[in-house]
């Protein structure tokens, strides 16, 4: 528990110094959204592609990674939307719990992999986002639309969105460059490793900035199901399966962490644009957010137990 506490607490670390700074207003209202959207645009990116354009794929064997990851998220999304009427919640707030049942902090994913596993964790977290990422968005846009609070020409307006997102492009790139043997020739490795190396610092001070600690008043029974099923249901399921599955550890961990992982601040964006309760998602992603700090090294720390 100490050493997984020790991996991850500087992480947690850099949120709430995001915390204090919005707080402190500093070093502006205007300064962060600008940030935030250079490293989700720029930064990340550069990190991804950088990690797995240049990666060794032999270190790790991500099939059975893959695997799962993909299967949890597709059966945990059924069975929510099989039992969407015993929630007792309405359609908006459903959609809300759905997403933060599902969708994953990419920042604290990477930045927990890194410190848990080193560079084969950052290769395992770069390929889990690149399965992670389009899954996950598409099962959200379905919900939404299945809920039937968004319309047909936001539909497609949605998967627009999906296919330029720089996470995924990025990914896709990094990959393709890796299996044809390109790679990164010239400056142009270094380059994108020294701009990858500021993403996940600012990516983290970023999240403790974008949570709203008011929107923490008054939450009722859906975010307490939101936060079951992302810290209990979640990662039970990928560490019974993954153990049954005989993963190997970096795998293993991987999956683990990315199941135990906060809910991603876009949600809130998502649900304000097609029709979710908003205030609901503000809250889930806050709630999430600080929850992690204590449960996640209790998982990983069970995780090493278990191994």
């Amino acid at each position: 528990m100490l050493a997984v506490s020790h991996a991850l607490g500087p992480l947690f670390l850099l949120i709430l110094t995001g915390v204090l700074l919005r707080r402190l207003r500093f070093p502006g209202e205007h300064f962060w959204g600008e940030a935030e959207r250079f490293i989700y645009f720029l930064l990340f990116p550069a990190m991804l592609i950088s990690t797995l354009a240049t990666a060794d794929f032999g270190q790790v064997a991500f099939a059975g990674m893959v695997g799962l990851l993909a299967a949890l998220l597709t059966l945990l999304a059924l069975g929510l939307w099989l039992t969407r009427h015993r929630l007792g919640t309405d359609m908006p707030a459903f959609t809300s719990v759905f997403q933060g049942a599902l969708r994953f902090n990419t920042y604290v994913g990477v930045a927990g992999a890194v410190a848990l596993y080193g560079d084969a964790g950052l290769t395992a977290a770069a390929v889990a986002i690149a399965i992670m990422v389009p899954l996950v968005n598409i099962l959200c846009v379905l919900t939404f639309v299945a809920s039937g609070s968004y319309g047909q020409a936001g539909i497609w307006g949605a998967f627009k969105a999906l296919a330029r997102n720089p996470l995924l492009l990025a990914c896709l790139a990094g990959i393709t460059l890796n299996i044809t043997g390109i790679g990164l020739p010239g400056w142009s490795q270094d380059t994108l490793a020294l701009a990858g190396q500021a993403a996940l610092p600012l990516g983290l001070i970023a999240v403790g900035v974008a949570l709203q600690l008011a929107a923490l008043k008054g939450t009722g029974p859906a975010f307490w199901q939101s936060c079951a099923i992302k810290f209990g249901l979640f990662p039970v399921l990928a560490l019974g399966i993954g153990w049954a599955m005989k993963l190997a550890p970096v795998e293993l961990g991987v999956v683990v962490l990315f199941a135990a992982l906060p809910t991603a601040t876009s949600a809130y964006i998502l649900a304000r644009q097609m029709g979710g309760n908003a205030p609901l998602m503000a809250a889930i992603i806050t709630g999430q957010t600080l929850l992690a700090m204590v449960l996640l090294p209790i998982w990983m720390s069970l995780l090493a137990w278990f191994s």
